[in-house]
């Protein structure tokens, strides 16, 4: 079955996206192809099964609805994520909630202005 297998974080000025991603998410990125263009070093292994869905468009942001496709980024520390996230010039958009049976969620937008999310995977929340 087919399946998303690649994603890109679109940005204006990819120092301070870099900085940003490495800073909350200890992410790495290695210069790749044409100029302006990196590969996010991850590890080979998922610790959290990717999960795909289809959904009613939205607003996080009020007049701002969402557009393309929207990625939720697995944390260990949903809090600590929120902390880094504004730390390093994001905003939350979204305050962290519960999923009953899933874990908690928030989401953010980063300094180039993307939105994404942060989930704290946990089948014990309630």
């Amino acid at each position: 079955m087919p399946q998303v297998a690649h994603y890109a974080i679109n940005a204006d000025d990819l120092d301070r996206a870099r900085r940003f991603y490495s800073a909350v998410f200890g992410w790495k990125f290695q210069a790749w192809g044409p100029p302006g263009f990196y590969m996010i070093e991850a590890c080979d292994t998922l610790a959290v099964p990717l999960r795909a869905a289809l959904q009613k468009r939205r607003e996080l942001v009020p007049g701002v609805p969402m557009r393309g496709f929207e990625c939720t980024i697995s944390v260990p520390d949903i809090h600590a994520a929120a902390a880094a996230i504004e730390a390093n010039g994001g905003k939350i958009v979204m305050q962290i909630c519960t999923l009953t049976g899933i874990g908690r969620l928030l989401f953010f937008q980063d300094p180039e202005g993307n939105l994404a999310g942060a989930m704290q995977y946990d089948d014990r929340a309630e």
